[in-house]
């Protein structure tokens, strides 16, 4: 295989009706509800720790940790068949593969995350433990690079990018010179 079929591989759509279709994909669509949820969840966690009466901070927290879960899980369904598109043993294969395991794993630590808060029953309205914090402050750090690393897949590598001769659609002018 050629490197041009390759990349042309990894612009294509496993199935456009599962993963988004070419040069419009759903896994970035997807990401924004697990970080928007869970960058709010620490937010909520912080505050916690400020106010006086944190309860509703420290149950609003646990449920957009909930909700940064699920939508991770969506992400990461649609992530797949992208990733099954690249082709293997290319530098795309193993960003892509780093990648997932470090979303996976932020995963399991604000689920994990989420199943502490339960444990310790906030109905006495107290503020988030110091231990719940500082596992969602690293989830969200390896998040960040994990978001690095599929901003280097899309702009660098073109991961389920439009190719440039599709993209010059974008800039041809619609005037008329005289």
């Amino acid at each position: 295989m050629t490197v041009d079929s390759e990349l042309r591989q990894a612009k294509q759509p496993v199935s456009g009706a599962l993963a988004g279709p070419y040069g419009h994909p759903f896994h970035p669509i997807l990401v924004t509800v697990p970080i928007g949820a869970w960058v709010c969840s620490l937010v909520f966690d912080i505050a916690s720790k400020i106010v006086d009466r944190p309860g509703f901070l420290t149950h609003g927290s646990a449920w957009l940790i909930a909700i940064g879960v699920l939508g991770a899980l969506a992400a990461a369904c649609v992530g797949f068949l992208d990733l099954f598109a690249i082709p293997t043993g290319t530098p795309a294969f193993r960003t892509a593969l780093v990648h997932m395991s470090l979303n996976l794993a932020v995963t399991a630590a604000y689920a994990a995350g989420f199943a502490w808060r339960q444990g310790d029953g906030y109905a006495g309205g107290q503020s988030v433990g110091n231990g719940q914090l500082t596992l969602s402050a690293v989830a969200l750090a390896v998040l960040g690079v994990s978001g690095y690393l599929g901003g280097k897949l899309a702009y660098r590598y073109g991961v389920r990018v439009a190719a440039e001769s599709v993209q010059t659609e974008g800039y041809r002018s619609t005037r008329t010179t005289p």
